[in-house]
């Protein structure tokens, strides 16, 4: 009784307040009831998993918990678990290996959502309690960055989005690829500009396109991920935002096929996850998951350039190869 006393305690004291998931609190834009109700809900899975993830005694009764989410919202669920265990493993005496035990067991498939979870744990952690780089993924390690970005626009939307803010001094990972960080994060604050505009495709590209030229091609890759993971737009409005990427359809592209892996590894495809990657791939989900790892590089080695990246930029060439993109 104790034990269970202790972890609900714990669950109150570090979970967020829901109310920090509000379209009108967090002064986003606001569309429809639909888009609205959709992006709150988000919100509200994923602190649901973030409070399992610290109130639960093991990673079986996690699973059983996040498993009750219904398909549509569950990566989020992961991705609030994940946030949450690598919380508790970056807190002081509190222990290590609670990340690496969900991915070992349920976390397996759905990697992508983990290792954002963890990244929006780094931006709440201080940074010597950050993960080091080497003890992650050598390909996806990115993917943390990329929940940091997420997380730094979501919560201060006025310094990342209003003011474009870029840390040129930020030093993770410590090592010779440490200049990619940013274009990491960028990728994230991409994803957070559908939440903050809405899933209003216009609204999104205005805010994008006030960002320096050269970090566009990042943005683009990361609405086209969300687009197509989060959902909130009709098909019109789809090809209303592949019409608006112009040049940059390549990299929404991309964006879009790694959340169709994301969601035909954990088996969570829904409607809104074909009908973007039809507009923005000229491809199902099942096909453009194929393509991500028909390129994925099977030794991941570090060069001038990040195997992340040219991971990256494999794939979108695939997609104007294959003449489902125009460039």
């Amino acid at each position: 009784m104790g034990n269970n006393v202790f972890r609900a305690l714990r669950r109150r004291i570090l979970t967020p307040d829901e109310s920090e998931t509000s379209l009108d609190k967090r002064g986003f834009h606001y569309k429809n009831d639909a888009a609205k109700y959709l992006l709150e809900n988000v919100g509200k899975v994923f602190l649901a998993g973030y409070g399992d993830a610290v109130e639960t005694r093991s990673v079986a009764e996690l699973e059983e918990r996040l498993d009750h989410i219904p398909v549509q919202f569950r990566g989020f669920a992961y991705e609030g678990a994940a946030m949450g265990l690598a919380m508790l493993d970056g807190l002081p005496f509190g222990g290590r290996g609670r990340v690496d035990d969900l991915l070992a067991g349920p976390g397996d498939r759905h990697v992508y959502m983990v290792y954002v979870g963890v990244g929006w744990a780094m931006a709440r952690l201080p940074r010597f309690r950050w993960p080091a780089a080497s003890t992650l993924d050598p390909l996806l390690r990115w993917l943390v960055l990329d929940g940091y970005g997420f997380h730094q626009a979501y919560f201060h939307t006025r310094r990342y989005v209003g003011q474009h803010y870029q840390d040129p001094h930020f030093a993770w990972p410590a090592d010779g690829t440490r200049a990619y960080a940013n274009r990491a994060i960028d990728q994230g604050i991409g994803r957070a500009l559908w939440f903050i505009g809405g899933t209003e495709p216009r609204r999104v590209v205005a805010m994008l396109e006030r960002y320096p030229e050269h970090r566009w091609s990042d943005l683009y890759a990361g609405v086209g991920l969300a687009a197509t993971y989060a959902g909130g737009i009709d098909i019109d409005e789809l090809q209303t935002l592949r019409e608006l990427a112009g040049p940059y359809r390549p990299v929404l592209a991309q964006g879009s096929a790694f959340a169709a892996e994301a969601r035909v590894r954990a088996g969570l495809v829904v409607p809104h996850t074909e009908a973007a990657t039809v507009v923005f791939c000229g491809a199902t989900p099942q096909r453009a998951a194929r393509i991500t790892q028909e390129v994925r590089p099977a030794d991941p080695v570090d060069g001038p350039v990040p195997a992340y990246e040219s991971w990256r930029r494999r794939i979108a060439g695939e997609f104007v190869t294959l003449g489902g993109v125009r460039a």
